[in-house]
């Protein structure tokens, strides 16, 4: 129903409201019923940039702006949809008709490495490993603000915000949720850091700095006030948060080999990091 009425298919006195408007007498309340849509994604050629390929997995260097599965407002050009035109059927059934193959996300907006199950003993193992935290994930990050620190570890719980139901925040009593982090550049009013996932919550890296006082450059989610502090102090024109999924091991499920993916910086995160230095 809410989401209904954030499409605007119900609507009060002939006009859109939002989920919170308080019904009051006389109100006339109309409502249309969508046509349904399939659920099952449909294969599009979206170009992909492959890191690496067998009879198992894949794995990507996402390009930053493209949602990984469909959802809410993003019915197609998909990640999913790219995989099902190049994979065919050959794609782990395991995550539903929304989301084969799909072991572990980025957000629309963050790039890098991600790996794609083939079949569903690959996608099985590799989420017992992501579980069990025998995965190494490390991002690079542009951070708003110099971070005196060189290195150090944020052990802070999240959940839901409060009040602000898409976005997460430091909660007490929140899920465990741990990173640490190495300076790898001073920049001017901004830092660059590499930053490891020991725990995969929703919005880790980016909650976490926020915390420190240090938000992700571009992140108008999460840093608004600081990001426009950037921008004046810099006059640089960031266009999405500066979040690159660099790095990226596991354990290949049929060979039991460690394996190590690095996926370079896309062309955004290089020009920002060029114009503040």
């Amino acid at each position: 129903m809410q989401r209904l009425i954030e499409e605007s298919h119900i609507r009060v006195n002939d006009r859109a409201v939002k989920p919170t408007h308080p019904p009051r007498a006389g109100e006339v309340i109309s409502i249309v019923w969508p046509e349904a849509k399939a659920a099952e994604a449909q294969p599009q050629a979206i170009p992909l940039d492959i890191l690496f390929e067998d009879n198992d997995l894949l794995v990507l260097n996402k390009a930053p702006g493209i949602v990984v599965h469909p959802a809410a407002g993003h019915d197609d050009g998909t990640l999913v949809n790219a995989l099902l035109h190049h994979c065919g059927a050959e794609l782990s059934g395991i995550g539903g008709v929304a989301r084969p193959g799909i072991v572990h996300r980025l957000d629309k907006d963050t790039s890098g490495c991600l790996v794609v199950a083939k079949n569903d003993e690959t996608h099985l193992k590799l989420s017992e490993q992501f579980a069990g935290r025998d995965v190494t994930k490390i991002y690079d990050a542009i951070l708003c603000g110099d971070l005196k620190t060189e290195r150090g570890d944020i052990r802070a719980p999240i959940a839901r915000h409060a009040t602000q139901r898409q976005r997460m925040a430091v909660v007490k009593g929140g899920r465990e949720a741990w990173t640490s982090y190495e300076v790898g550049a001073r920049l001017q009013g901004a830092t660059l850091v590499s930053a490891q996932l020991h725990t995969g919550r929703t919005h880790q890296i980016r909650v976490h700095f926020l915390h420190l006082g240090f938000p992700l450059a571009g992140d108008d989610i999460y840093g608004r006030k600081q990001n426009v502090r950037l921008h004046e102090l810099t006059g640089v024109k960031i266009p999405r948060q500066m979040l690159h999924a660099r790095l990226l091991t596991f354990t290949h499920p049929r060979k039991g080999k460690l394996v190590k993916f690095e996926a370079k910086w896309p062309k955004d995160f290089v020009a920002v990091l060029k114009a503040l230095r």
